[in-house]
Formats: C-alpha cells, sequence, structure tokens
C-alpha cells in the first residue's frame, strides 16, 4: 500500500466552499491559489500498491461560527469531537496516520475554507471542517480535505444531522475523505451486528447486539434468556434474521429492530438455522434438517412455503448470495469433506470452487462480487481467506489460532471476524483485517462477541 501523486481530471479542481445555513460560510481561496491547484496532481492513495506507510493526516479540532448549546453539547466541544471521530476512523482503515485533534492548533472558522497550507508538517493532507447549530434544532457539519503539498482544495462536504446523530456525520466526513483519497466506496457509516457474550465458557451467555462500526452507539436487541447464533442484518436494517435455542430446538427467528417483535421464520419441528437475507431483502435462505439430510432452502421473508435448493446427501448449509443475487456460494461435505460450491439462485448448476487443503466454511459474497471471504480449517487451526468466485487466488490474511465468521465491510475491503482464545475460557472477540492481511485489529465492544454481521452503508 503506497500512496502518489497521480492526475484525476475528473476529481480535480477546487469545490465549492462549505456554506452554512445561517451565516455566511468562508470565502474560498485566492483564484492564483484555485489555478495552481488545477496544474497539481493531488493526493491519491494507492490500495493495490505495497504496503509502506500511511498516509499522514492532519484533522484539526473542528470551529463553530458561533458558540450554542445542543442536546448533543456547546458546538464549539463537540467540534473536537467530531474531529476525533474522523481522525479515529481514518486511523483504523490502516491507510493513514492522523494527527489530532489533540496537540494540533485550534483553526478559526474564517480558515475553514481557505486554509493556512503551512505550518502542518508532516502531514501530506489537512481536513478541516466545522459544526453549526441550525434553527430548526438540526447540526450541520462542513469538512473540507485539502492537499497540503499542491496547496489544493480536493473535496468540500457538509452534512445536516439531528444532535443525537453527530457521530454519523462525523463518519460521513471521514467517509468523504477516504472515498476522495482512494477511490474507493467508503465504510465507516455502518454498524456490526454481533452476539455479545459473557459468563463461562460452559455456560456463556449470548445476546443479539448492535453498534457503529468504531463500536459506539451499542446496544443489546435481545436479553440473553436463550443462546442466539448467526445473526445476519437485512439490507435495510430494519429486520434480523438469527437461530435461536427456544424449547432447546434450534430454529431460525426474525427480529424487528425497531419494535423487538420477533417470531420464527417458518413453523416447523425440524433443526433450521445458518440464514441470511437475499440482496433485495425479500427472501431468506437457510438449512433444515430433514430425516437425516441437510439442505439449503428458501422462503420469502412475508411468509410461504419454503422452496428445496440442494438435494445431495450430506450437509449443506451457510448459503450467501452474489450481490446480485443470481448465485450462491455454500458450504457441503457431500464430497467427503467440507467444502465451498457455487450455485444459481434457483438451485441449479451446482459446482464446487475449493480445492485446497484441510477444510472450508462460513462463506461470504463480497458486496464487490470479486471474492468469497471463507474460514480455512486445517492443522488445529481456523483462518479467515479469500478467493475468487472461481475458486482462483486464495489467499489466507489470518494466522492466529482460531478465527472464523468473516463478513465483509460495505465496501469489500475490510473483513470483520471473530477470534477464540486458547485455553479454558475460550473467550471470544471481534477483529478485523483487510484484504492486504496486514491491517489487522481489534473491534471494541463492551463484552465478548462473535458472528459478526457488517450492514451496508447507512448513507447510501
Amino acid at each position: 500500500m503506497t500512496w502518489r501523486p497521480i492526475l484525476l481530471l475528473a476529481l480535480l479542481g477546487t469545490a465549492a466552499p462549505v456554506s452554512a445555513q445561517d451565516a455566511p460560510a468562508p470565502a474560498p481561496p485566492p483564484a492564483s491559489a484555485a489555478q495552481s491547484a488545477a496544474e497539481a496532481d493531488p493526493l491519491v492513495v494507492d490500495i493495490e500498491g505495497g504496503i509502506s506507510s500511511p498516509m499522514t493526516v492532519a484533522v484539526p479540532p473542528m470551529p463553530t461560527p458561533r458558540s450554542a448549546p445542543t442536546p448533543a453539547g456547546e458546538t464549539g466541544a463537540l467540534g473536537v469531537r467530531v474531529a476525533d471521530v474522523v481522525a479515529g476512523d481514518l486511523r483504523a482503515s490502516g491507510l493513514f496516520r492522523p494527527s489530532g485533534p489533540a496537540g494540533l492548533r485550534a483553526i478559526g472558522y474564517g480558515e475553514v475554507a481557505a486554509p493556512s497550507y503551512g505550518g502542518w508538517s508532516p502531514a501530506q493532507a489537512l481536513v478541516q471542517g466545522y459544526v453549526e447549530a441550525n434553527a430548526d434544532g438540526t447540526l450541520t457539519i462542513g469538512c473540507n480535505l485539502f492537499d497540503l503539498f499542491a496547496r489544493a482544495q480536493l473535496a468540500s462536504e457538509r452534512f445536516t444531522v439531528q444532535p443525537a446523530d453527530w457521530r454519523r456525520g462525523a463518519h460521513r466526513c471521514a467517509d468523504a475523505v477516504y472515498g476522495r483519497l482512494t477511490g474507493e466506496d467508503p465504510y465507516f457509516d455502518s454498524r456490526v451486528l454481533y452476539v455479545a457474550e459473557t459468563g463461562p465458557k460452559d455456560r456463556r451467555v449470548k445476546r443479539l447486539a448492535l453498534m457503529d462500526a468504531d463500536g459506539a452507539g451499542h446496544r443489546f436487541l435481545t436479553n440473553g434468556q436463550t443462546t442466539v447464533l448467526t445473526p445476519r442484518l437485512s439490507p435495510d436494517q430494519r429486520s434480523v434474521v438469527y437461530m435461536s435455542y427456544v424449547g432447546k430446538t434450534p430454529r431460525v427467528y426474525l427480529l424487528t429492530v425497531g419494535t423487538g417483535e420477533q417470531r420464527p421464520l417458518i413453523e416447523t419441528p425440524n433443526m433450521t438455522f445458518a440464514p441470511r437475507f437475499s440482496p433485495d431483502g425479500r427472501s431468506v435462505v437457510f438449512s433444515m434438517a430433514v430425516a437425516g439430510n441437510t439442505d439449503i432452502y428458501r422462503v420469502p421473508v412475508a411468509g410461504g412455503p419454503p422452496e428445496r435448493l440442494t438435494t445431495a446427501p450430506g450437509i449443506d448449509t451457510g448459503g450467501s448470495y452474489s450481490p446480485d443475487g443470481r448465485r450462491i456460494v455454500f458450504e457441503s461435505d457431500r464430497g467427503g469433506s467440507q467444502q465451498l460450491y457455487v450455485m444459481n439462485a434457483d438451485g441449479t448448476d451446482q459446482g464446487r470452487i475449493s480445492f485446497g487443503g484441510g477444510g472450508y466454511a462460513t462463506p461470504v459474497w463480497s458486496p464487490r462480487g470479486d471474492r468469497i471471504a471463507f474460514t480455512k480449517i486445517g492443522g488445529g487451526r481456523f483462518r479467515i481467506g479469500v478467493m475468487t468466485p472461481a475458486g482462483r487466488d486464495e489467499k489466507l490474511l489470518t494466522e492466529s489460532w482460531h478465527d472464523e465468521g468473516p463478513s465483509w465491510a460495505p465496501n469489500g475491503r475490510a473483513i470483520i471476524f471473530f477470534r477464540s482464545a486458547q485455553g479454558a475460557s475460550g473467550d471470544a472477540r471481534l477483529w478485523s483485517v483487510d484484504l492486504t492481511g496486514v491491517n489487522e485489529r481489534p473491534v471494541p465492544t463492551p463484552l465478548g462477541g462473535s458472528d459478526p454481521s457488517w450492514s451496508p452503508l447507512l448513507s447510501r
């Protein structure tokens, strides 16, 4: 991963200055500065290249045009918190080394869109913004990105949010910076659903929990009275499917996030498990054990009889749709070992794609459609890997003792998974890794965690 200046004519130029709703925005740079910006090559992070060092980015505290109290705090203090979230998001990507807001000089409101390019060394890029309280009770968060070498403005955005959603405004600012400097889709303004775990290994309490991608805004969706596993968010994030041991029989349940209402996905005495939504959110694929054989089925979320998609002897499970909804990857032991297969969404044209040593489990298709993530089992270890949908270019991204349950970031560039500790505790924690396999880091949660599911982008 390297950064290098390249010419991107479609993105080059000085964006319109950030505007405020109740006060005039800071003036844009002089015409001479804009002209010199147009003659320079903007900074771009080359995420396909070899690893070198992250791009340095200065993120000073964000000023306010006038101090005002809000339910989220005074606007001046809130500007520090917004900048801190932006810096944290960029740091977590592994592509950037942000400095600030602590330790950087405070900037004036008039400097937001007309920066003083000197004095930020050794930073290569600068993020300056503002926080303003609006007459209707909302907040506006401005976000400007500058190339300090070319003395060019690369992006200018503003986001209007409710005070309770100020963190979302900060995440969207970080997304704008990430997208502009990498050319990739963003992923910070998203959420993670997972199983929160407490208690000893043989009496573990497992609850559904939902949080922002950076660990903030944490809340529980279930009370832990029954064990829950393999939760998956719907594309619109209004529903969750998961397996629960209600009545000591594993069954797939559907939960409405807003109300907490839950119901069995289908009414059956058979064991059902491993659910996942289709890309349009209208149906769910899951596994059901009938008369000693386990196959993959599909059922409409609104209800109706399930449709059987596989019929081979053995265990077929772990279905995951391609982003266009046309194909499904799944795991099966029909050939004598746990391997990955792909089929059309109607169950036709089933074929094996994994042929390496060991076993393969928990496949999930990338939102980009170009890779499938999986758990590789072999040598007494579980590791996270990726391959193409054709089974080529297999690459293992982690090397720990027990990593499993991958789920893709909305942009298909990072993967969240859970890592279990060796020994009697068996404690599990959430981790993430990017496609280079280098930026591996723990994901903050208040409790132990497993079975993560990364949501689509909230601001899409």
